[in-house]
């Protein structure tokens, strides 16, 4: 399954060397070709220590990594909503990602103008919220008024979306997003049909920029608000240096590290903002391995094993018989699956299992 998340934010944030970033993480598009080929759209695999640590012990000939495509959405401007600046074509193109990741400029720098004219990332992430929640209004107020005279037929599905609308309909008029109203199952299945901005789960990118003065590390007020505001929202959030992360993809493995400690930069932001978004897709990986091959296949969180067993071959879900599945620590303990079965840690389980992330599974089929 191919997922993607937006990149959104003002103008002079990094956004584009972020996605460079990301870019460089890229995976071959043979292994995917069902991806996207398109210059905004970045097909990068999800880490996963695991799949090395399989392929070693399987000597597999190849390892191929769980993905995520990133797209570069153009650039917002605050009455994008009502056309500003490339509005709609920024409106239509969030409208087509499964969810967001909002970059935040955490940096002054004199170099980089910034739209508002001064570096305040809680009003920017305002900004942007507000014309998402604003082309929200637009669209569920026309909805309302269409669903109103259709649903008076008595149509079920037509009164549980008016029942929907009128409960999202306050909230957006509020200020607040969509995905904040409570929602029953036979309700959220409603919404997303309504293909809404600010129904899309969202996580918020605080981009630094090595050798200027960062929000977080300046330790004031602009940074206490923006915890305070991540702490209310409830929001998953990451804290990258886009550019040092885009210089160091030149840099070879061996000496990565000692380039990080130079620049004050321990962690691998990009990782984490992959890891990040595959989360917020709501995403798991099983694992299959062996000499030709060492794979992360992707599946919803929850799904059950022949849907799991989908991801490989359709067969493995119409003619599902069984799984046997192990987690992939108590494999590798056991070295092989052969010693694995030998010691009774390979599992059969049937149509019911819930696959857990890190299953190593093999199927059975008719």
């Amino acid at each position: 399954m191919s997922l993607s998340i937006g990149i959104v934010g003002l103008p002079n944030v990094g956004k584009s060397t972020l996605f460079n970033a990301l870019t460089k993480k890229g995976v071959p598009a043979e292994n995917y070709p069902f991806c996207t080929i398109d210059p905004s759209v970045g097909v990068v695999a999800v880490p996963d220590f695991r799949l090395d640590k399989l392929s070693a012990m399987s000597n597999t000939q190849k390892i191929v990594p769980a993905i995520v495509e990133f797209v570069d959405i153009a650039g917002l401007v605050k009455g994008a909503s009502e056309g500003e600046g490339l509005g709609n074509q920024f409106l239509t193109h969030i409208r087509e990602v499964d969810a967001i990741a909002e970059v935040v400029r955490m940096f002054d720098d004199e170099d980089v103008h910034h739209v508002a004219g001064e570096v305040d990332p809680v009003h920017d992430i305002e900004v942007i919220d507000l014309e998402l929640v604003l082309a929200d209004l637009q669209t569920v107020e026309k909805r309302v008024e269409r669903v109103e005279r259709d649903a008076r037929g008595g149509d079920k599905e037509l009164l549980v979306e008016l029942d929907v609308l009128k409960k999202i309909l306050p909230v957006l008029r509020e200020g607040k997003a969509a995905r904040t109203v409570q929602l029953g199952e036979e309700e959220m299945k409603a919404a997303k049909g309504l293909h809404l901005l600010t129904m899309k789960p969202i996580l918020y990118v605080l981009n630094r920029k090595s050798g200027t003065v960062n929000v977080d590390a300046e330790n004031g007020e602009r940074w206490r608000r923006l915890k305070q505001f991540l702490e209310d929202s409830g929001a998953g959030y990451v804290i990258v240096d886009a550019g040092v992360e885009h210089d160091l993809s030149e840099v070879h493995d061996d000496e990565r590290a000692d380039f990080r400690r130079e620049l004050g930069v321990a962690d691998d932001g990009i990782d984490a903002l992959i890891k990040g978004g595959y989360a917020l897709l709501n995403l798991i990986s099983f694992l299959t391995t062996g000499e030709k091959e060492t794979r992360a296949w992707t599946i919803p969180r929850g799904a059950t094993a022949p849907e799991a067993g989908a991801a490989i071959h359709t067969d493995f879900k119409d003619k599902f018989i069984r799984a046997e599945v192990i987690h992939w620590d108590k494999l590798l303990e056991c070295g092989s699956w052969t010693k694995a079965r030998e010691k009774g840690l390979v599992r059969a389980e049937g149509k019911e299992y819930v696959v857990q992330d890190g299953d190593v599974m093999e199927f059975r089929h008719s």
